[in-house]
């Protein structure tokens, strides 16, 4: 082995030893105990040491999975909403499945919905998503666009059944956010379920509709599955819609000629 190496590797060592102690040292300890307290207006700098903690323990997995506990543990400890609202963003930028199962208890609550979702959004693991598919039977409608809006953002096939079912909700906030979600997860199926629902649409869900077709066409194309994206152009150009939709989707079938 190369001096060159030896540098290197003892350099990594130092690396992960700094963040194991910054991780036992007495001021992450101390920003715990104040983090049990934290409340808004008090003094943000008190939990410092935990973000510090975050950063060092980047590229050691043990130091990582054992701060992500105690943040978890934190969480579900009984915190003020303050505390838990820093939490629940430490979570979306580290969280692992270990953070699922306390993130998904606060997916039903009105005020700690949105900033568990936040989370469970950014938790590259499919527990993650289940649980945000799980929670939607337990919310009511105001929380319910929120979470059919994430799953939209992980593009998660397992959920089009279930978001399909809510093009129709009478709650016209729910119905819309079905079909954006449709467009954004942008897959065959997806686009089954659009087209189909499009042809009884009710007027204020038309447009929504029509615009979540596009979006879905665009990541069809994006994604490789030209035929069905021109299909979805086609019937957008072919039906009662707005000059706009089907100018769009006019540009939309000349891009996917160039394909």
């Amino acid at each position: 082995m190369t001096s060159k190496e030896t540098t290197g590797m003892t350099l990594v060592a130092g690396a992960a030893g700094v963040a194991v102690a910054q991780m036992d040292s007495a001021a992450v300890d101390t920003a715990f105990e104040a983090l049990k307290a934290y409340d808004w207006g008090a003094d943000r700098a008190v939990l410092s040491p935990i973000d510090r903690a975050i950063i060092a323990t980047h590229g050691d997995a043990d130091a990582r999975k054992s701060l992500e506990k105690r943040l978890v543990d934190a969480l579900a400890g009984g915190i003020s909403r303050s505390a838990q609202d820093y939490v629940c963003r430490r979570l979306r930028v580290m969280g692992t499945a270990q953070s699922v199962e306390t993130l998904a208890v606060l997916l039903q609550a009105e005020e700690t919905s949105h900033i568990a979702r936040y989370a469970l959004e950014r938790i590259p693991d499919q527990r993650a998503v289940d649980a945000l598919r799980d929670a939607l039977p337990k919310v009511g409608n105001k929380l319910k666009p929120g979470i059919i809006g994430s799953l939209g953002v992980r593009r998660d096939r397992n959920s089009i059944a279930v978001i399909a079912g809510f093009l129709g909700d009478s709650d016209i906030q729910v119905a819309r956010t079905a079909a954006q979600s449709l467009g954004l997860i942008g897959t065959p199926a997806a686009a089954k379920e659009l087209s189909r629902f499009a042809k009884k649409a009710s007027a204020d869900m038309k447009m929504p509709v029509a615009d979540a077709c596009l979006a879905c066409a665009e990541q069809l194309l994006a994604d490789g599955e030209k035929s069905e994206a021109v299909a979805l152009y086609k019937e957008l150009q072919d039906g009662d819609q707005p000059t706009s939709i089907k100018a769009a989707a006019m540009k939309g079938s000349l891009t996917a000629a160039t394909k």
